[in-house]
């Protein structure tokens, strides 16, 4: 099977798998979404959708936010994890928004990465959830899987970004990143994995892979 063949049943068979793509984080604007997004940081989506709403029911905007001191913020989101670095980005960049973009969240990737706790990854999924400009966030999950299917080296997310960037088309990106995320929790899992169930591995995997599990 050819890489772009390859592509192709990725494309198909998650098209399939996962018509609709919801937003897996609670968020009501653009504000909301950049702050739920940072206090993902390794941590999983279900717990940050418990925290944030008592979060938000206190400030859901930088105005609000900048009025709690960093150890109140600190209080509120310890279940989530890295909360004394969370805390002060999220009360800095909130801080940055009045005072720089009129409390809006700017829609480009440079302002974005210019805020404290804002890398890469969190402008992507901001900038492509948020306001629609094609993006491919990577995630533990994309990085795992794009290597699984032998679609990137594995080195970094960087390579795993410019070669999903490379491979699948600019249209597709913003749903698809969200497709293999939603796959690889289901079906390709880093730990419980049953390759049994793993559809696209088991038919397009890297064979060092397959061999392992196999």
């Amino acid at each position: 099977m050819t890489k772009a063949e390859k592509v192709d049943f990725v494309i198909k068979t998650l098209g399939k798998l996962y018509p609709e793509t919801p937003i897996p984080l609670q968020h009501k604007d653009p504000y909301t979404l950049l702050i739920a997004v940072v206090l993902s940081a390794q941590s999983t989506d279900s717990k940050v959708n418990e925290i944030t709403p008592i979060l938000f029911a206190r400030a859901n905007n930088p105005y609000d936010m900048v009025k709690l001191t960093v150890n109140e913020i600190r209080e509120i989101i310890k279940p989530v994890g890295l909360s004394p670095m969370k805390s002060k980005g999220i009360h800095g960049l909130s801080q940055i928004l009045i005072e720089k973009h009129s409390g809006k969240v700017p829609q480009s990737f440079k302002d974005l990465e210019e805020l404290p706790a804002v890398g890469h990854k969190t402008a992507s999924v901001v900038m492509s959830q948020a306001f629609g400009v094609p993006a491919f966030p990577v995630d533990t999950h994309i990085h795992r899987l794009m290597y699984r299917w032998g679609l990137s080296n594995g080195k970094n997310v960087v390579q795993t970004e410019k070669d999903a960037k490379r491979l699948f088309p600019r249209e597709l990106w913003n749903k698809l990143h969200l497709q293999i995320i939603y796959y690889g929790r289901e079906f390709s899992p880093a730990r419980g994995w049953k390759i049994e169930n793993d559809v696209i591995t088991l038919t397009i995997g890297r064979k060092s892979v397959l061999k392992k599990v196999l």
